[in-house]
């Protein structure tokens, strides 16, 4: 298969499962991960249509987006991997959205760079569902709290949650979490699923489904 057939069959396969939970296929958005790829991979996708996409790491985004977004104007870029307090600048400059908030420094630094810089972001707060010690995420217990810093005394545009649940574990439970703590934040928006479950991430509320292998190929 092509990388626009698995495009292809990653959209259809999002649409089947919205209609089948009684969900518009179009409040699911399809984040495409493409850290890793280089921009010649990237183009055939944007040529198709596609134009949400996800990085974990600042600087490859840097490297890789710029030249592509000039010839891309549409382009809606997502940071999912942990930002470092020295990166700030350079991701306030280079992404849409931030998809792992999660701790009150960078919240802090972000606020500052925000207010500097005159441009706008919309972030999400990465909750660690599984208490995954080695993991980014706000704590469970955590996630209110730190959730009203941002956006009540920080005036950060926190428009929703994100998480990536344990590989070893069910996911419908971190999925069904996340979604709570959502809910009562009242947050509309959960990023969650990924090329293995995002079907069941659909089913439970998701509206942003991060898919890279599933469309990019495994990577090297």
């Amino acid at each position: 298969m092509s990388i626009i057939d698995r495009w292809n069959e990653a959209r259809s396969r999002i649409d089947r499962a919205a209609r089948e939970s009684g969900r518009d296929p179009k409040t699911v958005s399809l984040v495409c991960v493409t850290k890793t790829f280089p921009g010649a991979a990237i183009v055939p996708l944007l040529d198709a249509g596609q134009s949400v996409f996800g990085e974990n790491r600042v600087q490859e985004a840097r490297e890789k987006w710029p030249d592509l977004r000039k010839r891309y104007p549409g382009v809606e870029l997502h940071l999912l991997g942990p930002l470092q307090s020295n990166k700030v600048k350079e991701a306030v400059e280079t992404f849409d959205v931030i998809q792992s908030l999660d701790r009150e420094k960078i919240a802090r630094a972000l606020a500052a760079e925000l207010g500097r810089h005159g441009r706008p972001m919309r972030f999400f707060v990465q909750v660690n569902t599984g208490a995954e010690p080695q993991k980014s995420g706000v704590r469970v217990e955590d996630a209110d709290a730190f959730v009203a810093l941002c956006r009540d005394e920080l005036g950060l545009p926190v428009e929703g949650l994100m998480c990536v649940p344990p590989v070893d574990e069910q996911v419908s439970p971190h999925f069904a979490l996340l979604s709570a703590i959502a809910a009562r934040n009242g947050l509309s928006r959960l990023s969650m699923g990924m090329s293995g479950d995002f079907e069941q991430a659909i089913e439970l509320g998701a509206t942003h489904v991060r898919i890279g292998s599933a469309i990019m190929g495994e990577r090297a």
